[in-house]
């Protein structure tokens, strides 16, 4: 789901957090969320959606500027242990892309744009396409194509071993939908949303499922429930296969917008993305110039950022 970035009027207000920073990116990570890799991905521009690979060796998210302007997938490997500076992936740059994602067996990594088809020169709605590596670069955009894609937007892939994709798309009669589309016999079934369990009559998008399928982590938009913006969800399936109730995942949550769940693949990190600011107004003394400037380019500013949380911990395990 793309997200329109208008700066909170609170941001006319700052205070300086470097040292709130430099603390936060020695934190270890439990169950409070913490920035991740600040100054290097969560770098105060707009940082949003990410995945990694099974062996950990590679990151991909997306960086964008305001009003949509600019959407770019974004790339870092991983070499000692240390995330390497990430530069923009090899097939994104040129159109709106955003939210990678890699099948469970890493050969495919998904994303959403509005590129145009081999067929056309113009740009196209929001699809799910994916990439494959050749020769150690991800390359050859092909579109996923339907009954997936449609006439509308889809946002937000996530695949599970079945081969099953789960997705966001806008409902008529509703607003976003989480969907999903079953692999049977090679084929791609027609999307179905899944059930008001977790769905509504409001927007649910941007949704994370465990590849064994017995989870999915969701976002919800302004529910009566909620801290007042998008909030994280967890549903768990029954015995009998069925999706039940959405838990609302309090304690990560904010008044802002929390979204893009992602769960690495040893279930050991919880990642999402939140533009919440890391200072309150008013404040109880004024405020310099450099403190301003300061707090304004920097992670915590009400931008995008992405924050880690240990998983376990945060689903109450």
């Amino acid at each position: 789901m793309r997200k329109n970035y208008s700066l909170p009027l609170l941001l006319c207000f700052a205070v300086l957090i470097s040292q709130a920073l430099h603390a936060q990116q020695n934190n270890k990570t439990g169950n409070t969320p913490v920035l991740f890799e600040p100054n290097k991905i969560s770098d105060g521009l707009a940082n949003r959606d990410m995945a990694i690979s099974a062996d950990g060796s590679e990151l991909f998210y997306t960086i964008q500027g305001t009003r949509f302007l600019v959407s770019v997938i974004m790339h870092s490997e991983k070499k000692n242990s240390v995330w390497g500076t990430p530069e923009v992936a090899s097939f994104s740059g040129v159109h709106l892309d955003l939210e990678p994602c890699f099948s469970p067996d890493g050969t495919k990594l998904y994303f959403s744009s509005n590129r145009p088809l081999k067929d056309s020169i113009n740009e196209k709605d929001f699809d799910i396409w994916y990439v494959t590596k050749v020769n150690g670069v991800w390359q050859n955009p092909q579109n996923i194509g339907a009954p997936v894609n449609s006439t509308t937007d889809e946002f937000y892939a996530s695949i599970a071993k079945s081969g099953n994709i789960y997705f966001t798309r806008g409902t008529e009669g509703r607003n976003d939908d989480i969907k999903v589309s079953k692999l049977v016999n090679g084929q791609y079934t027609e999307p179905v949303s899944l059930s008001d369990s977790i769905n509504s009559a409001g927007f649910e998008f941007n949704a994370f499922v465990d590849p064994d399928e017995k989870f999915i982590l969701y976002t919800a938009h302004r529910r009566p429930e909620g801290l007042g913006s998008g909030d994280l969800y967890i549903s768990r399936k029954n015995a009998n296969g069925e999706w039940g109730k959405g838990i609302n995942l309090f304690k990560l949550n904010s008044p802002f917008m929390d979204y893009c769940p992602y769960v690495t693949n040893d279930k050991k990190y919880l990642y999402f993305t939140s533009d919440r600011p890391r200072f309150d107004t008013p404040f109880k003394t004024k405020q310099d110039a450099k403190g301003i400037k300061a707090a304004l380019s920097g992670p915590g500013n009400g931008f995008d950022d992405i924050y880690v949380v240990d998983f376990k911990e945060a689903i109450g395990e």
